[in-house]
């Protein structure tokens, strides 16, 4: 079932999508080679805290996953598409990063994520980072009354399919409200002109997330959580929460 948010709605939830726009902006500038993992995770613990809000991915526990998650950032490294741990490991010199984030607000949920390079980029890195915003981009371009679910999916799947780049298969985007998952999904590629129709008051996150190598196939590492790529390319992750209105998308989770 899909809640349609009153616009008073959209409003907390834009101070919850505020919080986690900071915390990702603060991990991004703390990011340096030599850094664990875990101090990136306490830089948003802070932000969270400073600002009253909780974290959705702190003990979160789908029933695939064999244990809870331990932080409240997802932190993906190198070859990592998502849901990456947080440990003791440190960030080397030119790794690519993605950072995904939620806070809870009100009652209200946001959810995004970025990726960045450490240090020295490598042009093949920013080519595919680049091409994760550009795609993006395209999806929030897309998310307008009256278009569908398989509209703001063509537009993802068109800019990563272009650039020669895969698609996690079984990935995607979703709902966002009271609690971080929530109907509908958000696929990254499909077909224009099919599935639900958007409507004023839906809020989703879209996220692109794109595979170096071209292959859409991944795996699960062994701690039950960080998914990632099958070739050993690296992978790029974009997230924002958007609000579907009449006056076109809103992005909630932009600073």
């Amino acid at each position: 079932m899909v809640e349609i948010k009153t616009d008073t709605t959209l409003l907390a939830m834009r101070e919850a999508g505020r919080v986690v726009a900071q915390a990702l902006a603060a991990v991004r500038e703390k990011a340096a080679p030599g850094v664990a993992l875990d101090d990136l995770d306490r830089v948003a613990r802070e932000v969270l805290a400073g600002a009253g809000a909780g974290s959705p991915f702190l003990d979160y526990h789908p029933e695939w996953a064999p244990v809870p998650f331990p932080a409240v950032v997802c932190l993906s490294v190198n070859d990592a598409i998502v849901h990456g741990v947080p440990g003791d490991a440190r960030l080397a010199d030119g790794d690519l990063v993605s950072v995904d984030c939620g806070a809870i607000l009100g009652g209200w949920v946001g959810d995004a994520a970025v990726s960045f390079t450490v240090g020295r980029a490598r042009p093949e890195d920013t080519r595919l980072v680049d091409t994760a915003y550009e795609a993006l981009e395209a999806g929030i371009a897309a998310a307008t009354v009256g278009n569908r679910i398989g509209d703001i999916a063509h537009a993802i799947g068109r800019v990563c399919r272009r650039a020669g780049y895969g698609i996690p298969d079984g990935l995607g985007g979703h709902g966002v409200g009271r609690t971080m998952h929530e109907d509908p999904g958000v696929p990254n590629e499909g077909r224009p002109g099919r599935g639900m129709p958007l409507r004023h008051g839906m809020v989703i996150a879209i996220e692109p997330m794109l595979i170096g190598g071209g292959r859409d196939d991944h795996y699960t590492a062994r701690d039950g959580w960080t998914i990632r790529t099958l070739d050993g390319s690296r992978a790029a992750h974009a997230e924002h929460t958007v609000a579907i209105t009449d006056e076109g998308p809103r992005i909630l989770t932009a600073l």
